[in-house]
């Protein structure tokens, strides 16, 4: 018991330790998990053999990411992006797998043992990549889009992989393998001929499809209506054991029959449910299992041979970028985009580390070679956050991009000056509008220009906080100015202008926040009005009528209510100090507390 507590704290602590340090310098979690799995493996030896059967445990964790991964494709979407994902995904697999299985044969290993690696170094990270591609907020970029369809294709691809690699075990690595003492699992399929084997698989398939559609839900609305999450929740994990089980028995990947069965469920009521239940085993799973591939990395061939292991990797990046670069060109990504496709893509992945470790039991690679190319795949994607990087500091800014739209030349004046027009400014135009009030309207956001334009308004395109754009509209006559940018400090500026150059203008701001009220009353505005206080009265209105109020007594309340909050906003207003926060602010919290007494 304390060996397994001791382990456990030692796995649990260096997680708990260096994935968040990892996220905050940029590497991503997996590579967070490998370098845990490094520092107390290799380097400290807090662990030792027991990584290697922990590992096989940890494996589950790659059956249910792909459970989740199938939950995610539901059919319809699978095939809207067909083409791309065929087109762009499948030519990648193709020719990366093609060249590394021509390199390989150059180096003389056997066939067999040449495709698996060419099929393992096809695959890129899509735990680091789109982790990345979000938080850089590049996803919704042609790189980004065209990004994910290559990395769903491998999520997808995975599945004949699992199921191709046993078929190219070597005879020589079989009869080794038979030796080392390791237990196998039962299978049903053992010994019988080959159209029996077909049979029992696809009747397997078949369950799993049907048992998907017919069965899972009554049984997860009988589950469901029990209101026992313990009992769902163990549910959804018998849900995935039991189909992998099933697969195991008849000689299939357990990852394959977790994979159909996410896709069989995808438009399942329950979806949601399941990938809430099962993604914290998952995730904890998974971490452990990328912790044990770390653990396991032998320094010894790294260090003996650093050179060529390093070459082998800046080489794979190099053949992979290539490849998808040239693709890039080919499918007409935008100038930048291509870049982004191709550096992003050109990492080997997390799953290579389970197709390795897939292979060696499979008799496919030799131990020896396994270490090496853990070694090759965990340098690639340690140098991933750099390739990342060289794009935003090197590409980037050299991107063709188009020209700053010039500011329109303002050949009207009205009354009602109007800057911006998003969501707030929008509805202030329209009232004026509608009652015959001509107003100026002048936004910096060139698609709401063009938008008004095409509904038949008219909006000027420029900085509204530029003096000289303010005096075009017509600042001098102007009765009012509605000021509605979004820019907390900039809308600040522009009313103390505004108020500067007419301090009779009745100036009329949107506020942020109670802090932005104060900053722009005591800016000069006439009017200010938080974006989020009219609707917090209304719901609050709401919430007396429900709980038994009657309507007009609630309508009074919050009447009362609105007065005093706004009267109380330009008392507090003189009080209120930027330099000092609210809470250490004195005269201001006395005062506050007095209004408040007044409400009651």
């Amino acid at each position: 018991m304390e060996s397994f507590l001791f382990q456990a704290f030692v796995y649990l602590s260096a997680a708990v330790i260096a994935v968040p340090i990892a996220k905050r310098l940029g590497l991503g979690s997996v590579l967070g998990y490998l370098l845990a799995g490094i520092i107390i493996g290799p380097m400290i030896g807090l662990v030792g053999t027991e990584a290697k059967d922990l590992q096989h445990f940890a494996e589950f964790g790659v059956v249910m990411m792909l459970f989740l991964v199938g939950l995610e494709l539901e059919p319809d979407v699978l095939w809207r992006m067909r083409f791309r994902l065929s087109g762009l995904g499948g030519l990648q697999l193709g020719i990366t797998t093609a060249l590394i299985f021509a390199f390989c044969l150059f180096l003389n290993l056997e066939w067999q043992m040449a495709l698996a690696i060419g099929l393992i170094f096809a695959l890129s990270s899509t735990a680091i990549v789109l982790q990345t591609l979000n938080e850089k907020g590049l996803m919704k970029t042609a790189g980004g889009r065209n990004t994910f369809s290559v990395l769903l294709f491998q999520d997808i691809a995975v599945i004949p992989m699992l199921a191709l690699l046993p078929l190219l075990a070597s005879t020589k690595l079989t009869v080794f393998s038979h030796h080392d003492g390791e237990s196998h699992s039962y299978n049903l399929v053992a010994g019988l001929p080959g159209w029996a084997t077909a049979i029992i698989i696809a009747a397997a398939i078949a369950t799993v499809k049907l048992a998907g559609h017919y069965l899972t839900r009554p049984i997860f609305r009988f589950i469901a209506k029990s209101g026992l999450r313990e009992i769902f929740t163990a549910a959804a994990l018998l849900l995935v054991i039991s189909i992998s089980l099933l697969m195991e028995l008849v000689g299939l990947s357990p990852a394959l029959g977790a994979f159909l069965a996410g896709v069989v469920l995808a438009n399942n009521e329950y979806r949601h449910e399941l990938e809430s239940d099962i993604e914290p085993f998952k995730g904890l799973l998974l971490g452990l299992f990328f912790i044990t591939v770390g653990a396991g990395i032998d320094f010894t061939i790294l260090f003996n041979d650093f050179t060529k292991i390093f070459l082998l990797a800046v080489g794979l990046i190099a053949l992979k970028a290539t490849v998808l670069f040239s693709i890039a060109k080919a499918f007409k990504i935008p100038r930048g985009d291509d870049w982004l496709f191709a550096l992003g893509l050109a990492q080997a992945g997390e799953f290579a580390f389970v197709l390795i470790n897939f292979s060696t039991q499979n008799a496919v690679l030799d131990y020896d070679i396994a270490k090496t190319l853990s070694l090759i795949v965990g340098l690639s994607m340690l140098m991933t956050p750099a390739l990342f990087i060289f794009y935003e500091r090197f590409i980037a800014p050299h991107i063709n991009k188009p020209k700053p739209r010039e500011d329109d030349e303002i050949d009207e004046q009205a009354p009602a000056i109007i800057a911006g027009h998003g969501r707030f400014g929008q509805i202030v135009n329209r009232m004026l509008l509608s009652n015959g009030i001509k107003t100026v309207v002048l936004d910096h956001q060139s698609d709401l220009v063009d938008g008004m334009r095409r509904f038949g308004l008219k909006g000027f395109y420029g900085d509204a906080t530029r003096p000289d754009l303010l005096m075009a509209a017509g600042l001098e006559d102007a009765s009012v100015l509605e000021v509605a940018i979004d820019d907390r400090d900039r809308t600040t500026q522009m009313v103390e202008y505004a108020r500067r150059e007419r301090p009779d203008l009745h100036i009329i701001a949107r506020a942020f926040d109670r802090n932005h009220c104060y900053a722009l009353f005591n800016a000069g505005a006439s009017d200010v009005v938080r974006e989020t206080f009219d609707s917090s009265i209304r719901a609050g209105r709401y919430a007396l009528e429900n709980l038994g109020m009657s309507r007009g007594k609630a309508r009074q309340v919050s009447f009362v209510f609105y007065k005093h909050d706004r009267a109380s906003l330009k008392i507090l207003a003189k009080k209120w100090d930027p330099a000092i926060d609210v809470f250490d602010n004195t005269d201001y919290l006395a005062l506050s507390e007095e209004r408040y007494r007044l409400l009651d």
